[in-house]
């Protein structure tokens, strides 16, 4: 199985798949052409030669004359110089009745016994095979009056060998061939140069993800084509989501081992000093309730999922339900009253736990700190045209508000706005946390319409 998988064969590159492929498709193409070329050639060739043997029949027809005494006499010139030296390849022959035949010095020594009379006004053209090769026969079948009227019968045939032909057809081929051939390496290297640069921005692409691995660069900052922008853009999404999360792992560890050494010193030196069992058990208990509750929070905060490109939206209002039907029990002895301004669908653009970890914390912060109403607003960040929507999730009390001078303060993690309220002081900083993570913003100020503190949550489109 390891030799297998060893031995299997890469995948082509795309620049070879798409050489292989135009490369294919460019013969077939050349083919094709030359293939088409060729007939039409030959049959251009062959054309041009029964024209050219026609004309030659005429002339002879034209030079011959038939005199009183029926007697026929040929052309003193010839059409063709050709028609005067023998085995030439061209050849002329007039025939008639009672035996008259009449062939041009060209044709001295050869058997043209193959031409037969023809009606007048017929004509014939035909490859026939003789003892020496095949000849093309153009045959003109007329009738010419002699002097005295009397109408004599004859029919003239022009024959060229094939050899003639063949190598003007030839010639073609060669220099057809010739010729496609240097268009077909011109037309290969400008393909070639053509997908090397087309190609070159993904070259560009795989050369910037290597400088990211070597960590000589943060992002694909390109610019890049049209095409590859949605690619990149994912590709920096996901490179920034893997860069948080191992931040966020690494800072959580951090936070936790720093978390818990107070917690552990206290205990320690309880059980070094010689105190009360049952107040020794009841500090020890605190400090591990303590321990606790920070291991919880640490393990929330590392499990924030962030944004996701491919995430299904939580809807907000069947959970803000929930919610606040729960934190009316806990503070039941308040009386709070929450309202909410929920825009039709607005949902949340990411993970459930997400969202039920940043809304809970900000409305039972708001409950905590409230007199007796809380509001809680939701609507979308509308996006223009593909992508997601964003969130603005707020929510006001009309407690005692937050001093301008301290607002800074409580965002800290671990730090309560007042030490009298029960809690570590670190909701507001999973709150941070979750929003860090969805790339959104968090703004404290003052409620206008209910007077104490308001919370805004802003996380922008995608």
């Amino acid at each position: 199985m390891e030799n297998a998988s060893s031995t299997k064969r890469r995948p082509l590159s795309l620049a070879a798949r798409a050489a292989l492929a135009t490369g294919f498709a460019l013969a077939a193409f050349l083919g094709l052409t030359g293939l088409a070329q060729n007939k039409a050639n030959y049959a251009s060739e062959l054309s041009a030669m029964h024209d050219r043997l026609h004309n030659y029949a005429i002339a002879y027809i034209t030079g011959t004359d038939i005199t009183r005494a029926g007697k026929v006499t040929t052309p003193d010139s010839q059409p063709n110089p050709d028609f005067s030296r023998p085995g030439s390849g061209l050849y002329a022959i007039i025939v008639g009745n009672d035996g008259f035949r009449w062939e041009s010095s060209s044709a001295l020594g050869r058997d043209f016994d193959f031409v037969r009379m023809l009606s007048p006004g017929e004509t014939a053209f035909e490859p026939v095979e003789t003892r020496s090769g095949k000849l093309y026969v153009f045959s003109y079948g007329v009738s010419l009056d002699s002097t005295d009227k009397r109408s004599v019968p004859l029919t003239f045939a022009v024959a060229q060998t094939e050899d003639q032909f063949e190598r003007q057809v030839a010639t073609y081929r060669r220099t057809q061939f010739l010729w496609l051939a240097m268009l077909g390496m011109m037309l290969m290297l400008l393909q070639l140069f053509l997908l090397r640069w087309s190609l070159l921005p993904l070259r560009r692409v795989s050369s910037d993800l290597a400088h990211i691995e070597r960590g000589a660069r943060d992002h694909l900052d390109g610019p890049y084509p049209v095409e590859l922008t949605v690619l990149t853009r994912r590709l920096n999404a996901f490179i920034d989501s893997e860069r948080e999360q191992r931040t966020r792992y690494r800072d959580t560890l951090a936070d936790l081992a720093h978390s818990l050494k107070t917690p552990l010193a206290v205990i320690r030196s309880q059980l070094e000093t010689d105190g009360d069992a049952r107040s020794l058990r009841g500090d020890i208990l605190d400090q591990v309730r303590k321990m606790d509750e920070i291991v919880a929070y640490q393990l929330s905060r590392a499990a924030t999922s962030g944004r996701r490109t491919i995430a299904a939206e939580e809807p907000i209002a069947g959970h803000a339900e929930d919610l606040v039907q729960s934190l009316e029990k806990v503070y039941a002895a308040k009386n709070v009253l929450c309202e909410f301004e929920l825009e039709d669908g607005v949902a949340f653009p990411g993970e459930q736990g997400d969202l039920l970890e940043l809304m809970g914390n900000l409305v039972e912060n708001a409950f905590k700190w409230a007199s007796h109403r809380v509001l809680l607003t939701a609507r979308a960040q509308r996006q223009g045209r593909g992508g997601r929507n964003g969130l603005e999730l707020i929510v006001e009390d009309d407690g005692p508000g937050i001093p301008d001078e301290k607002i800074e303060k409580i965002l800290q993690r671990g730090v309560r706005g007042d030490e009298k309220v029960q809690g570590h002081g670190i909701g507001l900083s999973i709150v941070q946390d979750i929003i860090k993570a969805y790339q959104g913003t968090l703004h404290v100020d003052h409620s206008e319409e209910l007077g104490g503190a308001r919370f805004r949550v802003t996380i922008p489109p995608a």
